[in-house]
């Protein structure tokens, strides 16, 4: 696992906040759940997506916006469209589905002319926890990837899975929709001249991508920067240089914060797990270093932030302590 990779352990489609509609002007849906991460992609015709607030975008077909919530947002025929307004009515998403107000899945058949139609398919993201907070923060309020990288395969696939009826497809429909995402945000990483968060940027770096790489893959192992430069291959001093210069922290500073953002979605996920099995999870051997560490990085104690946690709504979707590391 990596720093990207690592991002999307929570970060799942769910059939009940899928969507593909093929629409003939006038049209106006309206997204109102503010759901934290909506993907809208156009396979055929083109229209114009409204974020509340926010400049409006043009999607032709090939087209992918990515919208950070809790903006609301409108896809129309055009600016000023005399179309009424369609919201999810009776079929809204509950909170626990990922969304206050966001239309249930849904496939709107082809109408008999498709000509001058418009398909859009969306998919909504509950991205909940520490660990997805840090994939919000990377991204902006609308994120655009347009046609001819990577994801014009997946936008072909699910083109394709949309316009049938069969077995499984829902399931189909979501995993193309999570490659579809994370395609979209390398991509728009990746772009010219873009400024991708110091961490992304550093995976190109073969030495500090790595040690990237072994942190996450290893958060819990007795990590020392000697024993980390050990293993990537070079001195102690060059890469506590490096790393520094690309991550704009230190390695260990690093790890200790990504050791503190797993903990911190263990302390509020679904098992019942002691402070100090927790502090082992997460590489420290008793429940004191472990309790004052997450108290010098987040500014409360371990049970006082479970605490505060759990008495907020809807901390579902957060991972129990099976699968607080990758390997």
């Amino acid at each position: 696992m990596d720093a990207f990779g690592d991002l999307f352990r929570g970060v799942r489609a769910q059939g009940s906040l899928f969507g593909s509609t093929t629409l003939t002007a006038p049209w106006s849906l309206r997204f109102v759940d503010g759901a934290p991460l909506t993907l809208c992609t156009v396979l055929e015709g083109s229209g114009w997506l409204v974020p509340e607030g926010l400049a409006p975008e043009h999607l032709a077909a090939g087209d992918t916006l990515v919208v950070r919530g809790p903006t609301t947002f409108s896809f129309v025929d055009e600016i000023g469209t005399g179309a009424e307004p369609i919201e999810c009515g009776e079929d809204c998403a509950t909170p626990e589905q990922g969304g206050t107000l966001h239309r249930l899945g849904w496939h709107d058949p082809r109408p008999d002319d498709p000509a001058g139609a418009t398909t859009l398919v969306v998919g909504a993201y509950p991205v909940r926890g520490e660990i997805g907070r840090r994939l919000l923060d990377a991204v902006p309020d609308v994120l655009r990837v347009a046609p001819g990288g990577t994801a014009d395969a997946v936008r072909d696939l699910l083109a394709a899975e949309v316009a049938v009826d069969a077995p499984g497809q829902q399931v189909v429909l979501d995993r193309l929709l999570d490659w579809m995402l994370v395609c979209a945000l390398r991509e728009w990483f990746d772009r010219p001249g873009g400024r991708p968060p110091a961490w992304y940027a550093a995976h190109r770096d073969p030495v500090v991508g790595q040690a990237l790489r072994l942190l996450h893959a290893e958060p819990a192992a007795p990590w020392t920067v000697s024993s980390l430069a050990g293993r990537t291959g070079v001195s102690r001093a060059t890469l506590a240089k490096r790393f520094t210069d690309l991550v704009d922290e230190p390695p260990l500073t690093y790890l200790t914060r990504w050791r503190m953002t797993l903990a911190a979605d263990l302390l509020t996920g679904r098992e019942a797990a002691t402070i100090a099995e927790i502090a082992r999870v997460v590489g420290y051997a008793d429940a004191f270093g472990f309790s004052a560490a997450f108290k010098r990085v987040r500014g409360v104690s371990p049970s006082e932030f479970r605490r505060t946690a759990t008495d907020a709504p809807d901390r579902a979707g957060v991972p129990d302590l099976g699968t607080a590391h990758a390997r």
